[in-house]
């Protein structure tokens, strides 16, 4: 009896001393901390560099999801989560990595990013090391290569290089540079007066080019409409829209930035503006784009005229034109300025303002020529193909619109519990390129915004032949009504 209850005390000390080590490891377990912004992070790890340099903002980009894969694997996913947030919007969209990938590489490369970033969001939702170690290693891959066209190798960044052996052997797997080539480029620094204003140009012309031309095709097409269907005293109100979106985007991009400054994380906020903004334009072009439709016959917009007397455009299709021209504007206004206020900023340190200036008042005249194209060229179309022109033109914006908006919240983080994969289609989906061109008509190799646009396209389809043969039945009647008239006046 006395040695059973040895055993038993024995081994309740035994599981007492496990416990209590348990409890101790448990207890030591902290989440890996992380600096979320390169504000924080540049005076740590590059406490000599006086600008920011890309290849040192993508080194900490790196340690950022690094602490990322800690947390996640160590059980913190908040903490992971914050990680993932944070390397996107307290770097890569604050310090110009972002407008700089879209202004010198290609806006495709910035949105290939932007998406990976989602990836990393979404495995820490999904509880993921491995999607996320996968998504860290594509990021990884683009941010360092694409860093190495945006600026030079810094000594600071070979000594990272050099001190850093982990970091140093997948950076020479990625970009196939060792330390003596590194050395090499750090002592051969590309960057001067001529390159920076260059930059600055391309940066200020290819954004605002970039931004406007979506805005200039659907203005352009709603002009060309009311000029050509005899409502050309309407075309004040489409000015109208565009200039108060205008002053309302300055007014978006000051209360975005204040919200910005005091909470990094906020940067969110404006993806999500920017996405529900592009919904609702796609309401309303939808809108507009059938209205067009519906008067492509001559003789049904002739009927439609008479029955309008004076006010030849109802109330509220009027305002549905402007609110348009509004929305097209806005939708993308407050990013533009937010952009340019740091490009600003970069010219004047080197003394190359003028240029930016310079590169806006090209891209102007670059969107002022594509808009005089359609005004004036366009409405030379006869009236039946013009309007059946300017509805599929209103058509196909409300669907680059709706793959530009959904792409906005999941970039706001809107939809990272969404998982849409369909088998047999979503791997053909994923094969789709990506460049500048399918970029602006919203056309991105992912099942979220490619389904959806399907969807439209079909119902725009149905709707387009639904139209044209009411069009026809009503030009039949009209026809059948003016026959009728004939015959009366002949007995009469």
């Amino acid at each position: 009896m006395t040695s059973r209850i040895r055993r038993v005390s024995a081994a309740a000390a035994v599981l007492f001393i496990l416990a209590a080590i348990f409890c101790v490891t448990a207890s030591a377990a902290e989440a890996t901390p992380f600096y979320a912004t390169w504000e924080e992070a540049q005076p740590v790890y590059f406490p000599d560099s006086t600008t920011t340099n890309m290849n040192e903002v993508a080194y900490a980009i790196d340690k950022v999801i690094e602490a990322g894969h800690h947390n996640l694997e160590n059980g913190f996913t908040d903490e992971a989560y914050q990680c993932a947030q944070q390397g996107y919007y307290g770097y890569y969209e604050v310090c110009g990595f972002e407008r700089r990938t879209m202004a010198e590489i290609s806006g495709a490369r910035k949105n290939e990013v932007e998406f990976i970033y989602r990836d990393l969001r979404k495995a820490v939702k999904n509880n993921s090391l491995t999607d996320y170690d996968e998504a860290c290693t594509q990021l990884r891959t683009d941010l360092y290569q694409d860093a190495l066209q945006l600026s030079d190798v810094t000594l600071a960044f070979v000594e990272k290089y050099t001190t850093d052996k982990e970091f140093a052997t997948y950076y020479t797997q990625i970009t196939g540079y060792d330390q003596a080539k590194l050395e090499e480029m750090a002592g051969v620094q590309r960057t001067n007066a001529a390159g920076s204003a260059a930059s600055s140009f391309v940066q200020a012309f290819i954004i605002l080019l970039r931004e406007g031309l979506e805005a200039i095709l659907v203005i352009g097409g709603i002009i060309a409409y009311l000029i050509k269907s005899g409502n050309k005293k309407h075309v004040r109100s489409v000015y109208i829209g565009s200039v108060v979106a205008i002053a309302l985007s300055f007014v978006a991009a000051w209360v975005l930035g204040m919200i910005k400054s005091a909470n990094a994380a906020a940067g969110a906020n404006q993806e999500i503006i920017e996405g529900v903004t592009a919904l609702l334009a796609v309401a309303v072009l939808f809108y507009v784009s059938n209205w067009m439709l519906s008067k492509s016959e001559s003789e049904v917009w002739q009927n439609y005229l008479n029955k309008q007397v004076e006010s030849s455009v109802s109330k509220g299709s009027m305002f549905a034109l402007g609110f348009t021209a509004f929305l097209a504007v806005f939708r993308e206004g407050a990013e533009v300025i937010l952009f340019y206020q740091p490009i600003i900023s970069d010219a004047e340190k080197g003394e190359g303002v003028g240029f930016v200036w310079l590169g806006v008042l090209a891209a102007v005249v670059a969107l002022v020529i594509v808009f005089v194209l359609i005004r004036f060229f366009s409405i030379k179309l006869p009236l039946k193909p013009f309007f059946m022109a300017t509805s599929i033109l209103m058509a196909i914006m409300s669907i680059a619109f709706l793959g530009s908006g959904i792409k906005e919240l999941i970039e706001g983080g809107l939809l990272d519990n969404v998982n849409l994969y369909i088998p047999g289609l979503t791997p053909l989906i994923e094969k789709i390129p990506t460049n500048d061109v399918l970029d602006i008509f919203g056309i991105y190799p992912h099942t979220e915004t490619i389904v959806p646009q399907f969807i439209l396209l079909v119902v725009y389809i149905i709707l387009f032949i639904v139209q044209i043969k009411r069009s026809k039945k009503i030009k039949r009647e009209i026809e059948a009504q003016r026959e009728l008239e004939k015959q009366s006046d002949s007995v009469n």
